[in-house]
């Protein structure tokens, strides 16, 4: 008798970080690919983790998975690898990411399974698979790292600076050398793929992020504050941009307020609402929604960084008018003064800021084209069926 269930291929997904909860950009972007892929895929997940996992964290994401497996990175092992990374010339990230003991966990569980796939998420990841050539491979890089790094050079104090320049330096190198070692690669933007330094970059396919269209439907909107910023508050980018907000932009403008939401703010971050009675920090919000929507206008200056920022994407989806600059804006291709609004100096940033502050007619504009691109063209469906594709071919 034939089986009623479609025949699913098994394939092996490699993570640097547990996908459950969603407080980064890694971790929502690995949380609905494997949703999507365990539609076509059997999936045996290995996620590494600096910290406990709680059951129902791990159940939201076995559901996806036909078998979970937890790898603890402690303390010992991450400076052990890191001393071994800084000796040689791998990256620092590749040190940190690194462990003998899940090494072997996946060694065995590839010996112990017939996988027709391996996805890693990461060059982190691709340490612990890069010498398997029985087994197709895909390499997300997800963004151009080193770029990331080389950015953050001149932000960080004198005696931090050579260490981010050998550190963007080394992850450039690695970036072009890891490319030959798998058969496919993705990258969540054409800006990102440009950075990467080998001579076949453009074989790397974009598979960009998406939204939830279920949960990011735009919802009643009270409008507390003026601007509203939302994201990872310890994530580097993320704090430059909200102090740039507070220490150039703010000041320009009378009285205007602004809401900060995210988890783990920075202690730079929970200090500027010491001082300033306009701006109020929430910290972890369980329904982010409510945060999009208390503000007038989403302000996300972003000036370092790569990547697709899935808060310009959230925003948008929940007809929230955004100001960014274009490093943010390229991975997306809204249209400037239709989509979104751009402005790349402070100047720029002030006079745009000040005008959708007093245009209702504008602000309202602004909002319902960029849900609508949105809505029309960035799905988890869309975007991870190119994935599945590459992987069915492979």
């Amino acid at each position: 008798m034939s089986s009623s269930h479609p025949y699913k291929p098994e394939i092996l997904v490699l993570l640097s970080r547990f996908p459950y909860p969603l407080e980064k950009g890694d971790k929502l972007r690995a949380y609905y690919q494997l949703k999507e892929l365990a539609k076509s895929f059997e999936i045996t997940l290995v996620a590494l983790t600096e910290i406990e996992i709680q059951k129902e964290q791990f159940e939201e994401v076995n559901r996806f998975c036909k078998k979970l497996v937890v790898c603890k990175l402690t303390w010992r092992t991450k400076l052990i690898n890191i001393s071994r990374a800084l000796l040689s010339d791998r990256p620092v990230q590749t040190g940190y990411f690194f462990s003998s003991k899940a090494k072997k966990v996946i060694k065995d569980i590839i010996q112990s399974n017939d996988y027709k796939h391996i996805y890693a998420q990461l060059i982190r990841m691709s340490e612990y698979v890069k010498n398997y050539h029985h087994i197709p491979k895909t390499l997300d890089y997800m963004d151009a790292l080193s770029a990331g790094i080389l950015r953050r050079v001149e932000k960080q104090p004198f005696y931090k600076r050579s260490i981010f320049k050998m550190e963007g330096n080394r992850l450039l190198k690695y970036e072009r050398h890891i490319f030959d070692f798998f058969e496919n690669r993705t990258i969540i933007s054409d800006q990102d793929r440009q950075l990467i330094a080998h001579p076949d970059r453009a074989k790397i396919h974009c598979v960009p992020n998406g939204i939830d269209k279920q949960f990011f439907e735009p919802i009643e909107r009270p409008e507390t504050y003026d601007f509203v910023f939302v994201g990872n508050m310890s994530y580097p980018p993320n704090v430059d941009a909200v102090h740039y907000i507070v220490d150039s932009i703010l000041p320009e403008l009378d009285n205007a307020t602004l809401l900060i939401s995210g988890a783990t703010p920075h202690p730079s971050i929970l200090k500027l609402a010491e001082s300033n009675p306009n701006i109020s920090i929430t910290g972890w919000v369980d329904d982010i929604r409510t945060s999009y929507a208390n503000g007038k206008i989403f302000l996300a200056p972003m000036m370092i960084g790569t990547g697709m920022q899935n808060k310009l994407l959230e925003a948008m989806a929940l007809k929230t008018p955004c100001i960014t600059t274009s490093l943010a804006n390229n991975a997306i291709s809204a249209v400037h003064e239709k989509e979104i609004m751009v402005g790349n100096t402070k100047e720029e940033i002030i006079k745009i800021a000040k005008l959708l502050l007093h245009d209702d007619k504008l602000r309202s504009h602004i909002a319902e084209a960029g849900h609508s691109l949105i809505k029309d063209n960035f799905s988890w469906e869309k975007s991870t069926s190119t994935l599945i594709k590459l992987i069915q071919q492979a």
